[in-house]
């Protein structure tokens, strides 16, 4: 599992600008079942999606792919975790640590 957060690095006018690109590509890996949730930070200066995946480096790659990322109006912060405690609305999501 991992928490990606997106932190804006340029005006918001360029921010809304990439936006609705970056909804589309949202919707797809919500479709796909790579994402979870998402969301804008408060205060709106990025935002957080709660994301599945096989390894840092696909994601890596997902994050590279964001139109935000290409209009380069984002940095990401990946975080990387083992979700071993979950409501049971997401038991499909808990994981077993691996040593």
């Amino acid at each position: 599992m991992f928490v990606l957060e997106l932190t804006y690095t340029a005006p918001i006018e360029r921010v809304e600008a990439a936006l609705q690109e970056h909804v589309e590509w949202l919707k797809k890996e919500f479709a796909a079942g790579t994402f979870i949730v998402a969301g804008r930070k408060v205060p709106r200066d990025g935002g957080v999606i709660l994301a599945t995946g096989s390894d840092r480096a696909t994601v890596e790659q997902l994050v590279a792919e964001d139109p935000f990322s290409v209009a380069g109006v984002c940095t990401y912060r990946i975080t990387e975790f083992a979700a071993t405690t979950t409501a049971p609305p997401l038991e499909a999501y808990r994981e077993t640590p691996q040593p």
